[in-house]
């Protein structure tokens, strides 16, 4: 997730390019678009980086005690839904990339 906290910040640094043709409207809605897709990606991003971390850290303290994970634990710590919520934010995030990678290129030159 890390990379895409870079891919954020290159697509931003290609936005601040095409801020000289945002006088053209269909630029203009689209650099505000995609300026809130990224700040809404990265808050994204902490938000799954730090449940990501806070169940590392409690499999950590269960290995070190010697304890397994039970199938009710596995459950509780709602592990299956923090894998979803990051594969939709995967889904997503790849979808974005792609319609920005068209706008950039429709624009840039």
């Amino acid at each position: 997730m890390n990379s895409d906290i870079n891919i954020l910040r290159i697509f931003d640094d290609y936005v601040t390019e095409l801020n000289p043709k945002k006088h053209i409207t269909a630029v203009h809605k689209g650099i505000e678009s995609f300026e809130k897709q990224f700040a809404d990606f990265r808050k994204e991003i902490d938000e799954l980086k730090h449940e990501m971390h806070l169940l590392k850290m409690k499999l950590a303290a269960n290995a070190k005690a010697g304890e397994t994970i039970d199938q009710h634990s596995y459950q509780s710590d709602n592990h299956e839904g923090l894998k979803n919520r990051y594969e939709d934010f995967r889904n997503r995030f790849d979808k974005m990339k792609v319609d920005f990678g068209e706008f950039e290129a429709k624009w840039q030159h």
